[in-house]
């Protein structure tokens, strides 16, 4: 009989680093253009311990068995190849490289000469300078966490808030949180924070990126930090700089248990991904990981220019998505957040990026077939950024799809700042668009709606200033979009002036109402309910500080409980949140919507095209809700007399403090820029 162990074989699938029950770990790297591939295991102080070579290939993935790596290890890649930047190879085994499929990375980018796979000077010329002092590390993690009976929400589009906001800015000054987890994975699990959410009434958080990402040299060199983190490096790994628990594994096992506890509270968790670029940039940039393992099969190089890079995103470089490394690489990561991390959907940054496997958008490319097709992605929620640098998709996603509908944000901006000619988009964007989507038989939840968004200026600054105010930045406000679509109302900035305060208050709850009251799914930009204010600036992604973290001593308590009411009412009542779209005069739809003129006439054709109407009422059924709802806006300069629909009312909610109808009488005055939404009381 032979007693002897049987003998480990290395496995190509899955890459990365598995932890095998006998010690070590098998490690598998796929690359088709490198010569050898190299595990490299480092102690805590940064001292090289042992280099492994994958001795077994199978394809074009290096495998094998690295008998120094345990839970907790910190490890490197060295690559061995060819240096051609001319044809899109950028090996340089002195450059120590993050594994693409690392669970968790330890450290930061120290930056230098050394972590650039060629010098500063010379682009095209190699160097040899070695880049392990100056890296973060892969760190090898082990799948023990309790899950106990956690059970993802599942809950339906049509009922659906998404609360868009980032895990250190809503705990980082929260009084309630201990100082020693405020602005991580932990804060944002704790039961006061989870309180706000579940007391205000939404259902899903949308975080910023949690890819681990990396903070860029030149605003170091400034003083100024990536707030937003879309830089991603780390496709399997939680940010470790969001962790309480340390850098070497803990921060993953926080992630977990922050879904944990927001589940349990019945709010699912969205991730803001990053996946049609990475952090190592264009031929200037660093080599990190995917440039010097398998550059031309990870990027998407120039065709008749390989030492160049195809950007569609603005940073540099862009995923080769027609590419089957790349695309596995993403499908890969999708699946792990999903299975091992339990999240319960993705917001796709710059999606239209990931549909171009030659140059042009693709509604039938690889990597929608490939979402499509897959069991572990069925049922989870699927939105789309559906735009890049080089196109706009709004509508082009497939029906599985729900997508960022920016023409929302403009069209109800336009509204109420009483823009001419805005009143029938306007009537789009509150029935769901159904001039975008209602032609290829998508239903209202395909639309994401938002008026303000990380990207751009928050509510309270919407209304207070007439441009950006980017100074902080240190770019002489030459950053950020200038958004001709935001109002000082009358005064840009602090004012004290009670006209001016009372209206930009008002302004505040018309579009607010107008999001929550509006069919498809809401998204509400984290802190507008508290009137957050970064002072103007729109573009705050450098600004890791008090000027982008919540406020929560100056918190706007009245437009906080504002906002709770609306989504109680948007909660209770389906009139308000239809799965599909609303017809007039149509006996079998499931809701119904009818728009009036202030006089009490039916909107027509001639009412439409005109420029100067500010005003309507639309009346709101659905054959599940006991409510008939009229729902009364005014966005010109002066108050407007409604006539009501027969029937007795009571008002529900207004934006005007001053607003008091009690079923008395067949009008309603509507003062300028607010407005009153009325329940039948029959």
């Amino acid at each position: 009989m032979n007693d002897a162990s049987p003998t480990i074989i290395s496995r190509p699938y899955p890459l990365g680093a598995s932890l095998l029950p006998t010690g070590g770990a098998d490690v598998a790297v796929y690359s088709e253009t490198a010569d050898s591939i190299a595990v490299v295991v480092v102690d805590d102080k940064g001292t090289e311990v042992s280099s492994t070579t994958l001795d077994s290939r199978t394809g074009h993935v290096f495998h094998g068995i690295v008998e120094d790596l345990t839970a907790g290890s910190r490890y490197g890649l060295r690559v061995e190849g060819p240096w051609d930047p001319e044809s899109g190879l950028r090996h340089n085994s002195h450059k120590l490289l993050l594994d693409p499929y690392a669970r968790a990375i330890a450290g930061g980018v120290e930056w230098n000469e050394s972590v650039f796979g060629h010098h500063h000077d010379e682009p095209d010329t190699r160097n040899d300078d070695d880049s392990a002092a100056s890296m973060p590390m892969s760190v090898v993690t082990a799948s023990e966490f309790d899950w106990g009976s956690d059970t993802a929400p599942r809950i339906p589009l049509d009922r659906t808030v998404v609360y868009e906001v980032h895990v250190k800015g809503f705990t980082a000054t929260h009084p309630d949180v201990e100082e020693s987890i405020r602005g991580t994975y932990a804060g944002l699990a704790h039961p006061a924070a989870i309180a706000e959410l579940v007391e205000l009434g939404v259902t899903a958080v949308e975080l910023l990126p949690v890819h681990q990402f990396v903070q860029d040299s030149h605003l170091l060199e400034a003083g100024r930090r990536n707030y937003w983190g879309y830089n991603s490096i780390g496709f399997f790994a939680p940010h470790n700089e969001y962790s309480s628990a340390g850098d070497t594994g803990g921060q993953v096992d926080e992630f977990k248990a922050m879904v944990k506890a927001l589940h349990n509270a019945g709010i699912e968790v969205i991730l803001d991904v990053v996946y049609n670029h990475t952090a190592e940039g264009n031929h200037l940039g660093p080599t990190l990981s995917l440039k010097g393992i398998d550059n031309g099969s990870y990027y998407r190089l120039v065709e008749d220019d390989r030492a160049s890079y195809f950007d569609t995103t603005g940073t540099g470089n862009s995923l080769n998505v027609g590419h089957p490394a790349a695309l596995a690489l993403i499908m890969d990561s999708l699946r792990y957040w999903v299975t091992e991390m339990h999240v319960d959907g993705f917001r796709f940054d710059l999606a239209s990026t990931l549909t171009r496997q030659d140059s042009d958008l693709d509604k039938h490319s690889a990597f929608l077939d490939l979402v499509h097709q897959d069991p572990t992605l069925a049922p989870v929620k699927l939105i789309a950024e559906p735009w890049d640098t080089h196109g706009y998709q709004v509508g082009g996603f497939p029906a599985r799809w729900s997508e960022w509908n920016g023409q929302f944000r403009d069209d109800v901006r336009d509204f109420w700042r009483g823009e001419p000619g805005s009143l029938g988009a306007f009537a789009q964007r509150i029935t769901g668009s159904p001039d975008v989507y209602e032609a290829s038989r998508r239903p209202t939840l395909a639309s994401i709606n938002f008026i303000t968004a990380h990207d751009g200026f928050t509510l309270a600054d919407l209304n207070s200033y007439d441009d950006k105010h980017n100074d902080a930045n240190g770019e002489n406000n030459e950053d950020g979009e200038s958004d001709n679509r935001s109002w000082g109302c009358g005064a840009e900035g602090p004012t004290e002036d009670e006209g001016i305060l009372a209206l930009r208050a008002r302004q505040q709850r018309n579009q607010l109402a107008t999001l929550l009251l509006s069919a498809g799914v809401p998204m509400i930009l984290g802190g507008d309910e508290i009137g957050r204010s970064q002072q103007g600036n729109n573009n705050a992604y450098c600004q890791d500080n008090e000027l982008s973290w919540f406020d929560w001593a100056s918190a706007n308590l009245d437009l906080r409980n504002f906002t709770r009411e609306l989504l109680r009412v948007r909660r209770e009542h389906p009139a308000l949140r239809p799965k599909w779209f609303r017809h007039n005069n149509d006996s079998n739809a499931e809701n119904s919507v009818d728009f009036y003129r202030a006089d009490g006439a039916k909107l027509g054709a001639e009412d439409w095209e005109d420029g100067t109407a500010l005003s309507m009422l639309v009346r709101m059924t659905a054959p599940e809700d006991d409510t008939t709802f009229a729902w009364l806006v005014n966005s010109s300069s002066g108050p407007v007399d409604f006539s009501l629909p027969e029937g007795k009312w009571a008002q529900s909610l207004s934006s005007d403090p001053d607003q008091a109808y009690e079923s008395e009488g067949p009008t309603i005055l509507i003062r300028e820029h607010s407005f009153t939404l009325l329940a039948a009381e029959d």
